[in-house]
């Protein structure tokens, strides 16, 4: 044999050996493998049979953040299916500017003195059916014409003989003159009356506080390890206003993007959060900007006004109401202004023909076989506690939850009807709850099969006035793709919008951020086969004070009016 193929020979047989020796190498890491998923099994067995860890229900997966990580923007295809005019917020949330820095509380808009006075020609009587109108003129506290607009006055016409109102339409003319005007919706006596809510000087420090600032409250998250021990920190809609001087910990909904952030608790890891309450509201306003926004200033009746008109029907007709023929109510109407006035203390809606429930019997009967889901803040659990006291077959089931928060639930097994609310998730202010409790709108309308029987009623707006704009819209973005889908799925679900009532008065919740948040509501719905039930308006035309959480009378209209959406005829 040649040298040649004898090296030959011997270099196949190494290559063989080595062959062999990789063989046996690669079972013995097999096995080691085996061994270890084996006795990792059987240690996640170990703890979750003799380690028990109150944290049944986990947040969404947390990862840790940068501190000064950006914050985070909805996804392009939220936005994507929104109106053009709702991710414009220039144009859909355009206020007049009020010029210079505005800190001068001598020049800034007093209720005391501003006036105003019926339109010419002024009559003796006026028609049913037709319309009045009146001027503002805002003034300083030296009782000097104001030169620009920007504040936020609200005009109702009144008749406090039969019980009525009608909000009326302020037409800012941006000079100092404001353009009043009412429909007259019925016939007998009425009177302009005309509230200062804020100047021009305050809407600028609410409107700065509200795009600069960011968050103007914050939050406490709960984190438990598994020896019980608890550790509490601040939480946010971002991680700036967690305060953390080291990492955050974000939970991000896996349906509709939502965002939250806590601080990182000193020892327990970002997936131990169990609880969640209302935080400290923030200090955010300066001495100067306190001063604009102070009760004495704040919601005025201004007290130069005109006298009592009187509204009287044609010689030829017997009504005492100017309701023109209005269709059933259903979804996908278009939005009146007015929406609507109440006469003896019933709402009539301008847009459909509204019914009145008032036995226990005819609303029974309109909920008969549905299945009520109302989903937002407290305002919208008093539709639910209204229908749980009105109707005593209606019988709460306790489910051992934090009130506040829910779910709450009652059902009329012999009329088969469920009536479901629960909280939006955060930023929620509230009692401490489980952190499990807390489902986000766009996850429980993913839920749902809908149909002819369901009926879903949304309510937000009251917990966002003390974030940037931006912070509702994305949430905004995320609901309406989900409601979207809900439709796209079955057309027959009935869906309802309830629009924030006023009442709030401060820097965290004035009524000027819940006109915004209104706008913000319409738009974003805008295009889609829902109801609107105008909470704004029927909160702010009688003779009451205001009040977020607005009274019986209140209340009562509000639910016939849901109704009236579910049984039209």
């Amino acid at each position: 044999m040649s040298p040649f193929m004898e090296q030959f020979k011997r270099y196949k047989i190494l290559m063989l050996g080595l062959v062999f020796l990789a063989w046996q190498f690669h079972e013995v890491i097999n096995v080691f493998i085996s061994v270890l998923e084996s006795l990792s099994r059987s240690m996640m067995l170990f703890f979750k049979m003799f380690w028990t860890d109150s944290t049944v229900n986990q947040p969404p997966a947390p990862r840790p953040v940068a501190k000064f990580a950006s914050k985070s923007t909805a996804s392009p295809s939220l936005l994507d299916s929104l109106p053009e005019e709702f991710t414009n917020l220039t144009d859909l949330l355009y206020w007049p500017p009020t010029p210079g820095d505005g800190g001068n509380f001598l020049a800034s808009t007093s209720p005391q003195t501003s006036t105003y006075h019926l339109r010419d020609p002024v009559q003796v009587t006026y028609d049913l059916g037709s319309s009045l109108e009146a001027v503002l003129v805002a003034r300083d506290h030296q009782g000097r014409p104001k030169t620009h607009g920007g504040d936020l006055f609200r005009a109702k016409l009144l008749g406090p003989d039969l019980n009525a109102g009608v909000p009326g339409e302020v037409q800012d003319l941006e000079n100092g003159t404001y353009l009043l005007s009412f429909p007259l919706l019925w016939a007998g006596r009425a009177q302009v009356k005309v509230w200062l809510i804020h100047s021009s000087e305050a809407v600028g420090v609410l409107r700065r506080i509200w795009r600069e600032k960011g968050a103007t409250v914050n939050f406490r998250g709960y984190f438990r390890g598994p020896t019980g021990a608890e550790e509490t920190v601040v939480c946010n809609v971002d991680p700036q206003s967690t305060g953390a001087k080291a990492a955050t910990c974000q939970y991000r909904d896996v349906i509709s993007g939502e965002l939250w952030f806590c601080a990182q608790p000193p020892t327990l890891p970002c997936n131990s959060l169990v609880g969640h309450s209302s935080g400290s509201m923030l200090k955010v306003t300066t001495p100067q900007d306190e001063t604009l926004l102070a009760g004495k200033v704040t919601d005025k009746l201004l007290p130069h006004g005109t006298s009592p008109i009187e509204i009287t029907v044609a010689a030829t007709g017997n009504v005492s109401l100017a309701l023109s023929p209005r269709p059933p109510c259903h979804p996908g109407l278009p939005a009146p202004r007015p929406s609507g006035f109440y006469y003896r203390d019933v709402w009539h809606s301008l847009a459909c023909s509204g019914r009145s429930f008032s036995t226990e019997d005819s609303i029974r009967g309109c909920l008969a076989g549905h299945i009520v889901h109302m989903m937002g803040d407290s305002t919208l659990r008093q539709w639910w506690e209204y229908l749980r006291d009105t109707v005593p077959s209606l019988k709460p089931v306790d489910l051992h939850v934090t009130y506040q928060v829910g779910p709450l639930m009652a059902v009329d097994t012999t009329r088969g009807i469920v009536l479901h609310w629960r909280a939006h998730s955060w930023p929620l202010r509230s009692l401490r709850t489980p952190v499990a409790s807390l489902h986000s709108v766009a996850h429980e309308l993913g839920g749902l099969a809908g149909g002819p029987h369901t009926v879903v009623v949304l309510g937000l707006g009251a917990h966002f006035t003390t974030f940037p704009p931006s912070i509702f819209m994305r949430r905004l973005a995320g609901i309406r793709a989900a409601v979207t889908a809900l439709l796209a799925r079955e057309p027959r679900t009935l869906v309802v919008i309830k629009l924030a009532n006023t009442g709030y008065k401060s820097v965290y919740g004035s009524d000027w951020l819940t006109l915004q948040v209104n706008r913000l509501l319409r738009a974003a719905f805008a295009g889609l086969r829902v109801a609107f039930v105008d909470a704004w308006e029927m909160t702010s035309s009688l003779a009451l004070p205001d009040s977020i959480h607005p009274g019986r009378l209140i209340v009562r209209n509000e639910v016939d009016l849901l109704l009236s959406f579910i049984c039209p005829s």
